[in-house]
């Protein structure tokens, strides 16, 4: 009781509130900002650390990173440009919300849920952390394999139009992961002797270019110069939320847990656990015709999930000094910084440090409500911006966000070329968001892959000999072969009745 009374007096201690006040601000700016991501912001607030004591640098670190999370789902409903990569999930969603007259339903759930979501990732922390780190270390190259596969199968079933123009998409993602050195063979690919192509492409440009620069093109096209929205104000966002919650507990559970499971492996992080929570939740929903349509069934999931994922990342980064994502990578500087080894030890050496930083999760989670509800109010005023205002500076924003990512003109080029590729392909009813999960996990899929197979010496039964890799590989199966085997179902039971 003693250590919790201490951390108590640490995280309640006025500097450390008015510490994670500011940087909660600051982490809502960062990640309304195309371009701008969660990471970003961690990396913003390091040398404003090193003038702090433990307590406040970490929960600087993880008030900023669940408010830029969360953030990341306002333009996102609003103008279809996610703020961060861990809301590119839900933002066709979210945006057909906001064109049907949803946008305070469609922000409300993505607030809402993303602080249950978190708070559930943060009692699986403190709860859990040996169990599920230890769970987290077993994963070998086999794994991180099935494990990219998985989510790359999941981009193509969450495709509202059309499987088959899903798979187009993805395996276009999947060719531009591979520009670039080879992530083993040290090779250059489809470079064309170009040395800023041999980074690959760059992630952030790709992003920004793909889901907002499509918007900026069929306003120029369009005819209609107003803004094609049915609202001006947004409504209630709190109340519409308990209906929400009655209906959909369980893909709040479902999510949370996921998120977490998914954060803990090193390396997963919010992104992959917001396509995966998306996916399973329209493959459990009772009416998944409605996804992609404006349906609040998946962002209730996949919000919750994607801030679950932060706590989960947390259990190997405090356990074993392993970061789950590259947000925990930083923070873990951080704490080698101010004195501190994260490891096993760390429980009996820093205990009040470490419930401190429990403490913060909470705090952060719980001052998401009033700090998001004010930045949603604050983002309405947006929609009454003229049009020819507004789109010009969305594309600003998108050059200066592209540009920043490594500070070259070539983001820019990179922005405008796949911008044009994504307008090119929706006007023809080809998906957008496959592409940009080919990008993020071809790479992982390739070098696991790899490695896997020099493991084996081409040996493929290595791949399904381990526990948990064959479990993860034969669901990856069943997924793929899920639509003929609820064709046969279907016809098995038309059968008997027709006879």
């Amino acid at each position: 009781m003693d250590v919790l009374g201490n951390a108590f007096d640490l995280i309640l201690d006025p500097y450390v509130l008015a510490v994670v006040a500011l940087a909660s601000v600051f982490g809502l700016f960062v990640g309304a900002m195309p371009g701008l991501s969660a990471t970003m912001a961690t990396a913003l607030l390091v040398p404003v650390t090193f003038f702090m004591p433990p307590v406040p640098a970490i929960a600087a670190i993880v008030s900023c990173t669940a408010m830029a999370i969360f953030a990341g789902d306002i333009p996102g409903a609003l103008l279809r440009i996610p703020g961060t990569p861990a809301s590119a999930a839900y933002a066709d969603e979210s945006y057909r919300m906001t064109k049907n007259g949803q946008a305070n339903v469609a922000l409300g759930a993505g607030l809402v849920f993303s602080i249950l979501g978190g708070l559930v990732g943060v009692a699986v922390l403190i709860l859990g952390a040996p169990v599920l780190a230890e769970f987290a270390l077993n994963f070998s190259s086999f794994e991180y394999f099935w494990l990219a596969l998985l989510g790359l199968t999941c981009s193509v079933f969450i495709t509202p139009q059309s499987q088959v123009k899903g798979m187009v998409a993805l395996l276009l993602g999947l060719l531009l992961s591979c520009i670039g050195i080879g992530t083993t063979s040290g090779h250059p690919r489809f470079t064309f002797d170009n040395l800023e192509l041999m980074g690959g492409v760059p992630l952030i440009p790709a992003l920004i270019g793909m889901f907002a620069l499509p918007e900026v093109i069929r306003y120029v096209l369009s005819e209609d110069r107003h803004l094609p929205l049915t609202q001006r104000r947004f409504g209630k966002i709190l109340a519409p939320q308990l209906d929400l919650l009655r209906r959909y507990w369980r893909g709040l559970v479902r999510g949370s847990l996921m998120g977490t499971v998914i954060g803990a492996m090193p390396g997963a992080g919010a992104d992959i656990a917001a396509w995966v929570s998306y996916a399973l939740s329209k493959k459990f929903s009772k009416t998944p015709e409605k996804f992609g349509h404006g349906h609040p069934e998946g962002i209730v999931e996949s919000g919750a999930s994607n801030n679950a994922a932060l706590g989960g990342a947390w259990i190997p980064a405090l356990v074993f000094g392993i970061p789950g994502d590259s947000i925990t990578a930083i923070a873990i500087g951080v704490m080698f910084m101010k004195g501190l080894t994260p490891g096993p030890m760390i429980f009996m050496n820093n205990p009040e440090m470490l419930y401190g930083v429990f403490f913060a999760f909470i705090l952060a989670n719980l001052l998401l409500l009033p700090f998001g509800w004010a930045a949603i109010k604050s983002a309405g005023y947006l929609l009454a911006v003229p049009r020819p205002i507004l789109m010009p500076l969305i594309l600003l924003f998108c050059i200066v966000g592209a540009f920043a990512s490594n500070n070259t003109v070539f983001g820019i080029m990179t922005m405008l070329a796949l911008g044009l590729i994504a307008y090119l392909m929706e006007e023809n009813n080809f998906p957008v968001a496959p592409i940009i999960l080919g990008l993020v996990l071809g790479p992982m899929l390739e070098e696991n892959f790899l490695n896997s197979m020099q493991k084996t010496q081409g040996d493929l039964i290595g791949f399904i000999n381990r526990p948990i890799a064959g479990t993860l590989g034969v669901l990856t199966i069943l997924l793929w072969l899920s639509p003929l085997l609820m064709r046969l179902w279907r016809n098995v039971r038309v059968q008997p009745r027709t006879s």
